[in-house]
């Protein structure tokens, strides 16, 4: 999912800390981080969705 990016002030860097990315595949949860370059260029372009409950 792509995200808007927005300026992060410097004085807040210090605060900021690595989010890891998880998703599943093949029924287990993996990082996104350890992929090959190929598989993280088709996680980017997944298209995500809300679910609308009713």
């Amino acid at each position: 999912m792509k995200t808007l990016s927005h300026e992060i002030p410097e004085k807040l860097n210090a605060k900021r800390s690595k989010c890891l990315v998880y998703t599943r595949v093949m029924g287990y949860h993996r990082p996104v981080e350890s992929f090959n370059i190929g598989k993280k260029g088709e996680h980017q372009q997944r298209t995500h969705f809300k679910e609308i409950l009713v």
